[in-house]
C-alpha cells in the first residue's frame, strides 16, 4: 500500500500539468471553450447536470454490466465445451475470429430496428464486444497448461471435470482475467454505441443530444463518466484477480 502513491506520483504530476495547461490555454484565449472546453468548465457541467448525468449513467451501466455478465458466461461455458471437443474448437474458431471483423457500428442499427429502442439491442452490442476477449484468453490459456500436471491427473484416475476444475482452470485465471479486463473496457463503450444509434435514455443519447445542441462540454462531461467508470471497472477486476490469485502479489513484488 505504501509504494503505491510513490509509483503513481510521476503520472499524477503529468495529469496534473496537463490540465493547468489546458485551463490556462482556454483562460487566456487561446482554446475557446466552444471546440474546446476548460476542465473547470467541464467540471461545472458535472456538478449542475449531477441528476440527469446519474440517471443517464446508471442507464448505461446496466447495460454494460448485464452484456459483460452474459459475454463472460457465454464465454466460459463456450470455452469449456471447445476444450473438451477439439473438432468442434477448429470448425468454430474461425468463425469467432471473423466475427470480430465485423464493425460493430454497422449491426447496431439492425439490431435498433429487430429489437426497438429499449435496453435490449445495447445489450446485444456489449455481448458481442465483450465475448472475443474473453472466449479467446481462456482458450489461451487452457491450452498453456502444463502437460505433465494433466498427464498425472490421468494417471491419478480424475476425470476430465477434476482435471478442468484442479489443473486447468487455475492455471488459466490469469490469461482469463486478461481477458476480463479488455472486456470491461470495452463494456462501457458498447453500451455507448448502442444508445449513440438508438435511444431513449443513457450516455450515448446524452452525448447525441449534446452535440446536436453544441453542447461540448455537455459530451466531455460525458466523457470524464464513461472514463472513470471504466477505470473503476478494471481496478475492481483487479482486486478481484489479486483475491483469487494471492501469489501474483508475492511475484509482483519480487519483480520490484
Amino acid at each position: 500500500m505504501s509504494r503505491f502513491p510513490r509509483k503513481a506520483i510521476p503520472s499524477l504530476a503529468a495529469f496534473a500539468v496537463f490540465m493547468v495547461a489546458w485551463e490556462c490555454l482556454g483562460a487566456f484565449g487561446s482554446l475557446q471553450d466552444s471546440v474546446l472546453p476548460r476542465p473547470s468548465l467541464v467540471l461545472t457541467t458535472l456538478i449542475r447536470h449531477r441528476s440527469l448525468l446519474w440517471h443517464h449513467s446508471v442507464v448505461t451501466l446496466s447495460e454494460a454490466f448485464i452484456g459483460f455478465v452474459i459475454a463472460c458466461a457465454v464465454a466460459f461455458i463456450l470455452g469449456m465445451v471447445m476444450d473438451n471437443f477439439s473438432t468442434l474448437k477448429n470448425a468454430l474458431h474461425p468463425f469467432l475470429v471473423v466475427s470480430q471483423t465485423v464493425p460493430i457500428i454497422t449491426l447496431a442499427p439492425l439490431f435498433v430496428i429487430w429489437f426497438g429502442y429499449g435496453w435490449m439491442p445495447k445489450v446485444i452490442v456489449v455481448v458481442m464486444v465483450c465475448f472475443f476477449p474473453v472466449v479467446i484468453n481462456f482458450l489461451h490459456g487452457m491450452e498453456h497448461v502444463d502437460q505433465d500436471m494433466i498427464t498425472l491427473m490421468r494417471i491419478m484416475k480424475a476425470s476430465k471435470m477434476d482435471i478442468f476444475w484442479l489443473v486447468k482452470l487455475p492455471h488459466s485465471l490469469p490469461f482469463i482475467f486478461s481477458g476480463l479486463k479488455i472486456s470491461a473496457s470495452y463494456a462501457i463503450m458498447g453500451a455507448v454505441i448502442g444508445e449513440w444509434l438508438g435511444a431513449k435514455d443513457g450516455l450515448g443519447e446524452y452525448m447525441r443530444r449534446s452535440m446536436k445542441a453544441f453542447a461540448v462540454e455537455q459530451t466531455f462531461a460525458s466523457i470524464v463518466i464513461i472514463t472513470v467508470v471504466s477505470l473503476v471497472w478494471i481496478w475492481l477486476l483487479f482486486k478481484i484477480e489479486m483475491a483469487l490469485m494471492p501469489w501474483r502479489k508475492t511475484e509482483n513484488t519480487q519483480e520490484e
